[in-house]
């Protein structure tokens, strides 16, 4: 069991935050909220340039940096605490580990060399209009023909969906399973739209497919391949929103320390005390459940999937508590499109129920625990 960092992570995490503070201020992350991508290009090019965020966890051999999870997960973490604008999450954790998961050596080669640079965008389309990320709401068709597999139906919160060049994309199979399959976001039949979203520092999109030609991910069965891909989303979730409770929480007590009220700090007041002592337990909780999830993985622990939905249930409960407490301490302003608090209290709002809310990854937990 590791409880700590090794040197090296927390050399590369100490890099990372001085980058996305220097790269990434809120005042540019609100000015990239108003366009239709949502991101710098440029900064995302620098992200796998010169970080190589976009490699992390992809094999050497595939054009990668060959680090496992936790790696991942650290990268995902800072990147919730300084709510950078990028398609990290939904080409370099969520697409890439799609490929990784179901591809076989051929389609990696072809693959992943473009996505580990970052030339090429990706996103996962999963979920349905209503429905959810779980295999069992997996309804829309892939129909064999003589070239393939043709997909007809739509998916819905399509993350950085208008942004990607590739698409891979979860359906049913004809014999009634699930399988993943790839085809270039402007192929023929493809019809892309972006969704109005609270958070608008994460851009979903609705994708319909009419007829659209696509290419099967055939190097693992589908259904353990989206499941695997699911794990590791959700256990980056959990540190992103780990990080981003964290800054909730520093930036909250920063405030109350620096407010005078009555002649002395508000910092000082028992009310004060107590929110700060709760946000301090539910983070630490938090960021506990998220790290030791991505270890587990990596370590190949039997209970990987279990406590990948549990860091997902402890993040959502977590962040979106921290986030209302830090609201609270900041009074009145905190409620104001002025104050950068609300952002973060969106975006912990947006990933509550992204990829699966509490209840349903606690379910999932016990159902992997009587399995």
């Amino acid at each position: 069991m590791k409880f700590n960092f090794t040197e090296e992570q927390e050399q590369f995490r100490e890099v990372l935050k001085r980058f996305l503070e220097s790269k990434a201020p809120t005042a540019a992350t609100r000015k990239l909220m108003e366009t239709d991508l949502g991101f710098d290009a440029e900064i995302w090019k620098q992200m796998g340039a010169e970080l190589a965020l976009t490699a992390l966890h992809v094999p050497e051999n595939y054009g990668g940096a060959g680090f496992g999870v936790s790696e991942l997960a650290i990268a995902a973490e800072e990147m919730g605490r300084a709510l950078a604008p990028s398609p990290f999450f939904a080409s370099t954790v969520m697409a890439t580990t799609a490929i990784l998961q179901g591809g076989d050596d051929a389609q990696k080669q072809a693959l992943l060399p473009g996505l580990a640079s970052g030339e090429t965008i990706a996103t996962l389309a999963a979920a349905e209009p209503g429905g959810g990320w779980m295999n069992d709401d997996i309804k829309m068709q892939a129909t064999a023909d003589g070239e393939g597999y043709r997909l007809s139906g739509a998916k819905s919160f399509v993350l950085d969906g208008m942004a990607a060049d590739l698409l891979v994309v979860a359906a049913r199979m004809p014999n009634g399973g699930v399988g993943l399959f790839t085809l270039p976001a402007d192929a023929a039949g493809v019809r892309r739209t972006p969704l109005n979203s609270m958070d608008q520092t994460r851009k979903l999109a609705r994708i319909d497919f009419d007829g659209a030609q696509a290419s099967l991910l055939a190097g693992a069965p589908g259904e353990a391949a989206y499941e695997t891909t699911l794990d590791v989303a959700l256990i980056c979730l959990a540190n992103e929103m780990a990080g981003g409770a964290e800054r909730l929480r520093e930036d909250a007590l920063e405030y109350v320390a620096m407010r005078m009220q009555f002649g002395r700090s508000i910092a000082s007041f028992q009310v004060t005390k107590h929110k700060a002592a709760e946000m301090l337990l539910d983070v630490e909780l938090c960021k506990t459940a998220a790290y030791y999830a991505a270890a587990a993985f990596d370590d190949g622990d039997a209970d990987a999937r279990a406590v990948a939905s549990l860091a997902k249930a402890s993040a959502s409960d977590a962040y979106m508590q921290t986030a209302v407490h830090a609201v609270q301490m900041h009074g009145g302003i905190g409620f104001t499109a002025d104050n950068d608090t609300q952002l973060w209290f969106k975006r912990a709002k947006s990933s509550e129920v992204f990829l699966g809310d509490a209840h349903l990854h606690r379910e999932r937990l016990l159902r992997c625990w009587s399995e």
